[in-house]
């Protein structure tokens, strides 16, 4: 495709994506301070790490809402990747220097995907001292200072010399810093890393490439994910096939397995280009056939439809589960036919990619013992996929259709600074609270099921708050 082919007037933002993206960061932050005492019901926690031992067991089959967070991330990543790089194809940008940008940012994200786990304060000492949370706090504010983006306003030069300060004291204390509770690693390592930003890492850098080299053929995008089950099911089967696909240039960055998430992030990039396609078009005066009752429908059907699915899978109730899907999948078809607006097109289209996935995924279900997130099966991408998307048209309607944008501001302040809340609980709020004395003090206050899990909805609102604060200051973290 030509540069020209992608204008460079003013895009409309989509907020329902940042909206999809802090609902999953935030997800995320409160399946981790729930409490796991054994007290709340499975479906609160992995459905292959159960109450009340918490242990892993690979041989249970489901799907809770925790299993969702991770894949509802990804499909959100992949999503993005068409929309910020062909802003800069827009731009004049040429494909040596947009691939030296895929470098940069997975260099960016590898890096703090590895400092951060040095700064974990169950890393640090599985013992509560003071001198751990005091060194997780200051990790806080080192990363803080390495990625942080400063408001335009603020010349660069002082950015620049901000992001210095931070990588040389990062840098000076990673040296020293000695972890004499594990034995394989007591010193800095680059093998020691947080393992969910080590896969988004090799996720970012391969579909960014894979979107950038195949951006005129989608449907040779979508072929390779065939490629790509042909060379799970042949390392599967070991033999040359599966010492070829072991073998690591990085073996502390890169592994084969990381790439199984693509079967999110790949069809990510076709809903991604679709929404490319309708930011540019200006659809201010071009009436809408489908009214708000319409809207509404769809709205409560897709949400039928996702607590169908995490309700009856969980519960193992296959054929009742698919019968139900198939049932609201031909009932809400009805509803998104006879587009003729853009957005009503865009959700047309994108509805379509959810029916895919989640037949797909259906049919996958018995394959591999039924869905699990670990080991991941074929079925757990494809349905999760489904769901990421059906979620999506809500929020897209929710917040582009009926205007509520208020109700899901926080979301969207996460959705757009995402790294501050992914590790603001453990690495400042935690920290906090331990050093002033004050864990225990609301443990005792909430050590009820309910009160407890109200006490992790209080902790993941006032993570939302400060990460929603940095965002309206202008103050990003680029990775």
């Amino acid at each position: 495709m030509q540069l020209h082919s992608y204008p460079s007037t003013k895009t409309k933002r989509i907020n329902a994506l940042d909206a999809l993206r802090g609902l999953a960061v935030l997800a995320m932050v409160l399946s981790g301070v729930i409490p796991f005492n054994g007290t709340l019901p499975a479906w609160m926690y992995h459905a292959q790490f159960p109450p009340p031992t918490h242990q892993f067991n690979p041989i249970i089959a489901g799907l809770t809402w925790v299993d969702l967070v991770f894949p509802i991330f990804i499909f959100s990543l992949g999503t993005a990747i068409p929309i910020a790089l062909s802003r800069r194809l827009s731009q004049g940008w040429t494909h040596l220097e947009i691939s030296l940008g895929i470098v940069k940012r997975g260099f960016l994200l590898g890096t703090f995907a590895i400092v951060l786990q040095h700064f974990r304060p169950t890393v640090i000492n599985p013992e509560s001292t003071p001198e751990k949370w005091q060194l997780a706090l200051i990790g806080f504010g080192i990363l803080f200072l390495m990625f942080v983006q400063l408001p335009m306003a603020i010349p660069k030069w002082i950015n620049l010399a901000v992001n210095l300060i931070g990588w040389v004291a990062a840098i000076a204390i990673l040296t020293q810093i000695q972890y004499p509770h594990n034995a394989k690693f007591a010193e800095f390592s680059l093998y020691r890393s947080d393992i969910i930003l080590l896969v988004l890492t090799n996720l970012v850098i391969f579909t960014s490439w894979i979107w950038l080299f195949t951006r005129n053929q989608p449907r040779f995008r979508v072929g390779l994910l065939g490629v790509l089950f042909a060379l799970i099911l042949s390392k599967s089967a070991g033999g040359w096939m599966n010492h070829l696909l072991s073998i690591s240039p990085i073996p502390w960055l890169y592994r084969f397995e990381y790439l199984k998430y693509l079967f999110i992030a790949i069809p990510g990039t076709i809903i991604g280009d679709k929404i490319v396609k309708y930011q540019h078009i200006d659809d201010q005066y071009i009436p809408k056939t489908w009214n708000r009752f319409r809207l509404g429908g769809i709205v409560i059907l897709m949400a039928i439809l996702i607590l169908n699915l995490v309700v009856g899978l969980q519960a193992r109730l296959l054929p009742q589960t698919t019968g139900i899907s198939l049932i609201l999948l031909i009932i809400s078809y009805g509803l998104f036919k006879d587009p003729s607006h853009p957005l009503e097109q865009l959700l047309n289209q994108i509805y379509h990619w959810g029916i895919y996935g989640l037949i797909l995924g259906l049919a996958f279900e018995p394959y591999q013992g039924g869905i699990k997130k670990d080991p991941t099966t074929m079925s757990y991408f494809f349905i999760t996929l489904a769901i990421a998307i059906f979620l999506f048209i809500i929020l897209t309607i929710l917040i582009e259709s009926f205007h509520q944008t208020f109700w899901f501001q926080l979301f969207i302040d996460t959705g757009q600074n995402p790294m501050i809340g992914y590790l603001a609980f453990a690495n400042l709020l935690w920290p906090i609270l331990e050093l002033n004395g004050w864990t225990p003090k609301i443990e005792a206050l909430t050590n009820t099921p309910l009160l407890g899990f109200l006490r992790g909805v209080f902790y993941t609102l006032i993570i939302a708050l400060f990460v929603s604060l940095c965002t309206r200051l202008k103050l990003f973290w680029k990775t």
